[in-house]
């Protein structure tokens, strides 16, 4: 068996294993977890991966298979930055279920591994707007995604940077609250994956973070929790006042019973999860 057959199992491997881990069938993202190339986002190992509670460890060689696993795998490991753990956007992902022909954003991109699979999932008729914050990593990403014509590399604040209204809003980074752009940029049926924080990663952990879904109807906007989260904090989504509404909100519990996110003040306290300046997170 030649290399490249072999690498190509090792990789569907991987995106079956993936798809078990989270309990989600999903051909189209298998496929595209099978298809789009890890190393050529992560470049040349041996790689720097992340293993909880003794830091970052490098991969005893240069073999692909190390990246073919459900591993978080530094990018700058000096600055915690990190490009994250497959099951996790897997999950993310198989919940803003992406459609052929949609326009995905991807907020935080890094190098652009997750932002090739939105590519693939809403294919050559749809279009994929990647921001990302850091000067080093949007000159990377640009430079995987040189010449894809549907594919457009933006540096800059996620929460400021213009862009086309948008089936998908996909934060990779943690905030403490929603952009009024977020919000005010989905379409009609269109889902903000957005993770909210209390504390700003490496400290915290899962239990003190939520990745939301949410979801615009019209004027309304159904949310709910997927999943708990610790990742890279989003350096202009985050204060003090928001960090400490989103702490007591974790300490008191029921995030799984959020079921809205309202933009206004006048929302019983009795129904809110969690209120901020001119929005909450509300049971009902």
């Amino acid at each position: 068996m030649d290399r490249d057959a072999e690498l190509e199992i090792i990789r569907r491997a991987y995106a079956k294993q993936i798809m078990a881990d989270i309990g989600v069938s999903d051909r189209r993202i298998e496929a595209a977890f099978a298809s789009v190339k890890r190393e050529d986002f992560l470049g040349r190992g041996p790689w720097q991966i992340v293993r909880w509670g003794r830091g970052y460890m490098a991969t005893p060689s240069r073999n692909l298979m190390y990246l073919y696993d459900d591993v978080v795998v530094g990018i700058i490991p000096e600055r915690n930055l990190n490009n994250g753990q497959p099951s996790l956007h897997a999950a993310l992902i198989a919940s803003a279920a992406p459609k052929i022909g949609e326009h995905a954003v991807h907020v935080g991109a890094g190098v652009g591994y997750y932002t090739a699979i939105l590519h693939r999932l809403v294919g050559r008729r749809g279009k994929v707007t990647a921001i990302e914050f850091d000067p080093g990593l949007a000159a990377r990403l640009a430079a995987n995604f040189a010449g894809a014509s549907n594919i457009r590399v933006v540096p800059g604040d996620g929460a400021r940077v213009a862009f086309d209204n948008a089936d998908i809003i996909y934060v990779n980074a943690g905030a403490t609250k929603p952009a009024e752009a977020w919000l005010d940029r989905l379409v009609e049926g269109g889902r903000l994956i957005l993770p909210l924080t209390a504390k700003e990663f490496p400290a915290g952990d899962v239990r003190q973070g939520a990745v939301f879904r949410i979801e615009r109807r019209e004027h309304d906007f159904l949310a709910r929790r997927i999943s708990g989260v610790a990742i890279f904090p989003c350096e202009e989504m985050r204060d003090a006042e928001s960090e400490a509404a989103l702490a007591s909100a974790f300490e008191k519990g029921r995030v799984q019973e959020v079921t809205r996110l309202y933009r206004r003040d006048d929302v019983p306290e009795e129904d809110c999860w969690l209120r901020g300046q001119g929005w909450s997170l509300a049971y009902r």
